[in-house]
């Protein structure tokens, strides 16, 4: 429109009450922030790609007295020499379907329940 009334598009941004920012942004398709990385760097084998880290969460979920979330999951594999955030090793986890949602314990409710009562029925002195 600026070429066929022959006037600058600054003028005509101002003459319509636009913002320069708005008038020369471009929208972007997609999703916002960085893209989650596909390697994880382990102090001894370099980077291992998550395929790696979902076999050393299983191998270590094989025991039979661990079963745990991500964050303690985090430092089991960070005592193994993985570097690794405990917000990335969620998303893995998550996606490989090894997150206990369903079986999580209800600790709402908990606490010392072993006190009932506040006044005590002596009997007997």
């Amino acid at each position: 429109m600026h070429a066929k009334h022959k006037i600058s598009k600054t003028k005509l941004i101002d003459m319509v009450g636009m913002v320069h920012s708005s008038y020369y942004r471009k929208p972007t398709n997609g999703k916002k922030g960085n893209r989650p990385s596909k390697f994880t760097y382990h102090s001894k084998k370099g980077p291992i790609s998550q395929d790696g880290v979902i076999e050393s969460v299983k191998s270590i979920l094989k025991h039979p007295f661990i079963d745990c979330g991500y964050r303690l999951m985090t430092s089991y594999l960070k005592r193994d020499g993985y570097t690794i955030n405990h917000k990335k090793l969620y998303r893995i986890m998550k996606e490989a379907n090894l997150l206990k949602l369903e079986d999580r314990i209800d600790r709402s409710g908990s606490g010392r329940k072993f006190v009932k009562f506040r006044k005590v029925n002596t009997s007997r002195p």
